[in-house]
């Protein structure tokens, strides 16, 4: 009964194209970035921080990125652990051999890096597709492996291979505690997130979701597929690299090229099956599920009282990863954000069936 648009009238073009368009959504929203903002910076743990909050946002944004490239436009990959490294050891460059680069630049630069390596990976996408594709992108994941592991220039010639982010500061600001690290990783998603919303609700978003449906048809109503396919691996690749040079400096601090390897890839790409391909919020649900899934499994069964080693926990987490992955690919394609859809829709019309 509360959540209906009775008496909420769109008398403009710009209220008929508002993000949210129903006046409780928008309330919601706010209300949640509130909590978001003002109530949980003071209110969890450090431990909380480190171990769910940092490490969803992160990955809420790296899903994100994915999803515009393969919801969004179709086009399969399976290097988005590559474009993560290429971000994080990007923005490490800058910062080491760039005396007092800005976090910010430093971030922003890694994000380019990696949606120039997007783009000259995506460049198979303009003559294959599917699994021909997948197979090109999945030589980005190995390329930069070997380069990585093998380039000491790109470690700044560490003997051991990892390397470690210098202090983190934004404008004299000195990030040093979990809640300010999680301050950052939350603005740096909510700019990002608005802005491919955005995106994908312009021209150029049209045109990725008009090659995903029917590439021929798309040609030939004038679509043109070199700018689409490319703009929409540039982006993805953007976001994705800022994603990976957060994950190096924000959450891990010191890193390895073993941080970025396939399974990082394949995690991505399962995070966006799971919570909905073509879906903003889509991207959100799957970290979510990733992020918490394991927690649960490991916490549950010590507060039921029921004996669960670790191993045996790290098993039922691939064995619920792998059925649920199954079962959105046959059931519901578009994962938890069409169930999220469906919710909302039924109660905009509740009591009445439809």
């Amino acid at each position: 009964m509360f959540y209906r648009e009775n008496g909420q009238f769109k008398t403009t073009y710009a209220s008929d194209q508002q993000i949210f368009g129903v006046a409780q959504d928008r309330w919601a929203i706010v209300a949640l970035l509130a909590v978001a903002f003002l109530v949980i910076p003071f209110s969890v743990s450090d431990y909380t921080f480190q171990a769910v909050l940092i490490p969803f946002l992160i990955m809420s944004l790296a899903a994100l990125g994915l999803n515009i490239l393969v919801g969004y436009c179709g086009q399969i990959s399976l290097g988005t652990g590559a474009f993560m490294a290429v971000g994080a050891y990007a923005a490490y460059n800058l910062q080491v051999r760039f005396e007092g680069m800005p976090l910010l630049v430093a971030l922003i630069g890694g994000g380019v890096l990696a949606m120039v390596f997007g783009v000259i990976f995506g460049l198979p996408s303009l003559r294959i597709r599917g699994l021909y594709l997948a197979v090109a992108t999945l030589a980005a994941q190995f390329f930069v492996d070997w380069l990585t592991s093998r380039a000491a220039w790109v470690t700044n010639n560490s003997s051991s291979g990892s390397v470690s982010a210098g202090p983190l500061s934004i404008m004299g600001w000195k990030i040093d505690t979990p809640m300010e690290k999680y301050l950052l990783c939350l603005g740096i998603l909510c700019l990002l997130g608005l802005a491919a919303k955005n995106l994908v609700r312009s021209a150029i978003g049209r045109e990725w979701m008009a090659m995903r449906d029917m590439d021929v048809a798309a040609s030939v109503i004038g679509i043109r597929p070199t700018y689409a396919k490319l703009s929409a691996f540039a982006v993805s690749s953007f976001i994705v690299g800022v994603a990976g040079a957060l994950w190096g400096f924000v959450h891990l601090g010191a890193w390895e090229p073993a941080a970025f390897s396939l399974d990082r890839s394949l995690q991505l790409l399962f995070m966006i099956i799971i919570g909905g391909l073509g879906s903003v919020v889509g991207s959100i649900f799957g970290a979510a599920f990733f992020v918490l899934l394991p927690l649960l499994l490991t916490q549950v069964p010590h507060w039921l009282g029921l004996p669960l080693s670790t191993a045996t926990a790290t098993y039922l987490e691939h064995m619920i990863f792998g059925a649920l992955i199954v079962f959105f690919l046959i059931v519901e394609p578009h994962g938890l954000a069409k169930l999220w859809a469906t919710a909302r829709q039924k109660l905009r019309v509740w009591p009445f069936p439809h």
